[in-house]
């Protein structure tokens, strides 16, 4: 009996490592090696090919991710500018094969879209006025190409890896100018429309007006939002002063609050009826997702922590729900890896951009007719207001920025 034991053990042994492997004659090179595991191959994300986009205009692609590693306007810690690196590693558990999203019915890589990887914008650390420059440049040239989809004349979408996020002012410039005024969807602890005047120095120059928490200010300012239908959600950051002053300066900004305690009261349901109640369905829409909208818990490698926040597995249930919306772009910011060995923070973050791209596929083609009616009345906008002499929320830094010249007008 041992004998025959130790026989067949040989016999395994030997067809294990002698044995015959099948070929299929008539494979070709792709199917042979066409196929990564998650630890093998170049680290683009979730195995996408990688194209030049910045350079290569002739590539036609449906949806792109590009990188922005920018992070030198930001008020406390930094290391973003590694976020998209780690993101893309984050994601190489992701792929084509194995890309079937069970919560959405359908694999984004597998579907109509064509998506790419597009790699980053290299962004300038030395000149935050030059870097606003690069950026806005950048995005401008990244919607000239076309989009492979044969029956619609607008360009790819985008979903961006940032960065901090004064990342959003460049893309939201440069989509203005396709779509017309945006609906922002700002997943975010902290509010973001703070003149830059609010900031605690006396000191100012052209680079320090542009920051991670003035950009949709800014963006406001420049006319590149809808008047009353964007939304903050998951707030829960401390205030200026002893009033609600900030949030009555973000009213004029034309921002709705979600704060992160009202789930806790309504559940998740509440939430996204609460947004999609301030979204029409005939806008284009952009959702931005700072990574610290999630409990430190959940994501610690940022660089302004908040407690209190969401879980990841509620914030992917929210954007699930949004996939009816007309989305053109998004962005995934400040996921700072140097504070997160653990590489929780960058995993949410692939999650999340995989869940964006999700409802970009998911909706299909933006209709062309949509955003030509929405341009004709964003521009209507902007002509009443300037008849009117519109002026924004304050009116003295305007004055500033207009005899100074500065990074507004870059």
């Amino acid at each position: 009996m041992k004998v025959a034991g130790f026989i067949l053990g040989a016999l395994i042994q030997f067809s294990l490592t002698e044995g015959h492997v099948e070929q299929n004659e008539n494979a070709n090179l792709t199917e042979m090696w066409g196929e990564d595991w998650p630890f093998s191959g170049i680290q683009t994300f979730a195995h996408l090919p990688h194209h030049k986009c910045l350079i290569d205009m002739e590539k036609k692609f449906d949806i792109g991710v590009i990188g922005v590693p920018f992070d030198t306007a930001v008020s406390f810690r930094g290391g973003a500018r590694f976020g998209p690196q780690a993101i893309r590693k984050a994601s190489q558990r992701q792929t084509s094969m194995r890309g079937f999203n069970f919560r959405a019915d359908i694999n984004p890589y597998q579907d109509w879209a064509s998506v790419v990887d597009c790699g980053d914008v290299p962004v300038t650390p030395m000149d935050n006025c030059l870097a606003l420059k690069m950026m806005t440049a950048a995005y401008e040239n990244l919607l000239s190409h076309e989009s492979q989809t044969s029956d619609n004349n607008l360009p790819p979408r985008f979903v961006t890896l940032g960065g901090d996020h004064s990342i959003i002012l460049p893309a939201l410039r440069a989509l203005r100018k396709t779509y017309g005024r945006l609906a922002v969807i700002h997943f975010d602890s902290h509010l973001d429309t703070w003149a830059p005047s609010k900031y605690p120095s006396f000191w100012h120059s052209d680079t320090s007006e542009f920051t991670h928490g003035s950009m949709l200010w800014i963006a406001h300012n420049e006319g590149l939002l809808t008047e009353n239908n964007n939304i903050h959600a998951g707030l829960r950051t401390r205030l200026s002063g002893s009033s609600f002053e900030d949030y009555d300066d973000d009213d004029k900004v034309g921002f709705h609050r979600i704060e992160a305690d009202e789930i806790m009261d309504g559940g998740i349901k509440s939430i996204v009826e609460k947004i999609k109640s301030k979204i029409p369905s005939d806008v284009p829409v952009y959702i931005s997702v700072d990574i610290d909208v999630l409990d430190p818990s959940a994501a610690p490698g940022t660089g302004t922590m908040e407690v209190g926040g969401w879980m990841t597995r509620e914030l992917i249930r929210i954007i699930r729900e949004l996939e009816d919306l007309n989305l053109v772009g998004a962005d995934i910011v400040e996921v700072s890896p140097p504070f997160d060995p653990t590489e929780i923070t960058s995993l949410a973050g692939a999650q999340i951009a995989y869940e964006l791209i999700t409802n970009m596929v998911k909706k299909g083609p933006i209709d062309p007719e949509l955003i030509k009616h929405n341009l004709e009345l964003s521009d209507k906008l902007t002509q009443g207001q300037q008849l009117l002499g519109f002026s924004s929320p304050t009116d003295e830094l305007n004055d500033k920025i207009q005899k100074e010249q500065f990074v507004l007008q870059a």
